[in-house]
């Protein structure tokens, strides 16, 4: 993936992102009237203007925004078009790539075979993948890698999921490991079928079994359970739960979330049938939108290396959505039961191991469970993540409310779009509150 256009999610201002929650300081008690004024024609009004402003000649070709409340289908805001070499027009049901919108995906499925009782959340990894027994771990984070030290204790679960095992992130770590993973093929993550300077970082490796083999062989950046880093833990989960269940990654997330849940537009590849539906993904240099994947020839369209758990999905807001909104009910969608309560409620709580928060740049002041920042204090119940081309989608779990923004562009800092949402869906629910 991206180191050069700021690290892509490294740069992110996750803080800034994931207060799309921001209505997690909303009581309970208020929540029946929230519920009541989504009898209202036009929930968005505010997220209207931004996306209106946002797209157009010179700016976006088009996105898409959500909000869910309690017991109503989800109102949507689209506008413009999925290209701005394409026509047809942005929908909830257009596909879009998003990235480290996977991890919560991931995540939960881990979760759901804790509940089993088919995995421990603080088992070492090493009794499933046994390279992982006898790791080193750099003398120095992001120093060299001849200068290590025995691992003090093994990777857990827990640690995989809450990006404190250890593990490094080709997209986040630099010198002489960041070379290493690069030689391996430890890229987990693809933009582009194009070499695109800046953007290509050589070639992957073939199998999510390889991949983790040879990530087995990288020294960890910190001691397990010592420091929140943003890893490739949940790419390696995804060979994790092919060895606990026998089945391959892919097919345990379709059979377990996707085909249950009725997400019928969640892909690791997109078919051929569906191919009309991606957008195109942009780079952004210098406030010029320059197409890096279109959709007619996008890199989703071929088969992955593997099935990045970390960041390979494309999905639909639809879709997604009902993601979101099976969390909202604790695993339960249409009366359908997909997870059980308990995965839910485990996976959405802080699982960060004592002592440790998440960084100031991705969100501070904050927990991590299953793949996804946990909100505390005002925020406390909002659970879920962003990706790296500009998508967002959270859940509050306290009040089953859920909101998402869908657009393509990298690095997804490169300009106040998604700010000046974050403010416009604030003011859009506050003023649903006041007219009860």
């Amino acid at each position: 993936m991206i180191r050069d256009l700021q690290s892509l999610e490294a740069a992110m201002d996750r803080r800034m992102l994931l207060r799309l929650g921001a209505c997690a300081g909303l009581g309970a008690a208020l929540m029946p009237r929230l519920s009541l004024a989504a009898a209202d024609p036009d929930l968005l009004p505010h997220v209207r203007t931004v996306i209106e402003r946002w797209v157009g000649p010179g700016k976006f070709p088009g996105m898409v925004a959500s909000l869910g409340i309690p017991g109503h289908d989800p109102q949507y805001v689209a506008r413009g078009s999925e290209g701005f070499n394409d026509g047809d027009a942005v929908t909830a049901d257009s596909l879009f790539r998003i990235y480290s919108m996977t991890k919560p995906v991931t995540g939960m499925a881990a979760m759901q075979l804790i509940d089993e009782g088919k995995l421990g959340l603080d088992q070492p990894l090493y009794e499933i993948l046994p390279k992982y027994r006898d790791m080193m771990v750099q003398d120095t984070y992001d120093g060299s890698i001849t200068e290590l030290h025995p691992a003090p204790t093994p990777i857990t679960i827990r640690q995989l999921l809450t990006h404190t095992s250890g593990i490094g992130y080709t997209i986040i770590q630099k010198g002489p490991i960041a070379k290493l993973m690069d030689e391996k093929g430890l890229i987990a993550g693809q933009v582009s079928r194009k070499e695109i300077p800046g953007l290509s970082r050589g070639k992957t490796v073939e199998g999510l079994d390889v991949f983790a083999d040879r990530l087995a062989e990288v020294p960890l950046v910190a001691d397990p359970g010592t420091r929140w880093s943003y890893s490739m833990g949940l790419d390696l989960m995804g060979r994790v739960i092919e060895v606990v269940s026998g089945k391959s990654f892919d097919a345990y997330l379709r059979e377990t979330i996707f085909e249950p849940a009725g997400m019928t537009s969640t892909f690791f590849q997109v078919p051929p049938s569906d191919a009309k539906r991606l957008t195109t993904n942009y780079g952004a240099v210098k406030n010029v939108l320059v197409p890096i994947d279109p959709g007619e020839t996008s890199i989703y369209l071929d088969p992955p290396p593997f099935p990045f758990g970390g960041a390979g999905l494309v999905s639909s807001p639809r879709d997604y959505d009902r993601f979101l909104r099976m969390l909202a009910q604790y695993g339960e969608i249409d009366g359908q039961r997909v997870l059980g309560e308990l995965t839910v409620r485990t996976g959405t709580r802080d699982l960060l191991p004592p002592g440790l928060e998440i960084p100031e740049l991705f969100g501070g002041n904050a927990g991590f469970g299953a793949g996804g920042r946990v909100g505390r204090g005002a925020e406390a119940g909002v659970y879920g993540w962003s990706g790296a081309a500009g998508t967002v989608g959270m859940v509050d779990m306290l009040h089953s409310l859920r909101s998402q923004i869908f657009v393509q562009f990298m690095p997804p800092n490169a300009n106040d779009l998604l700010p000046e949402f974050q403010t416009a869906l604030k003011a859009d629910v506050m003023a649903l509150l006041e007219k009860q």
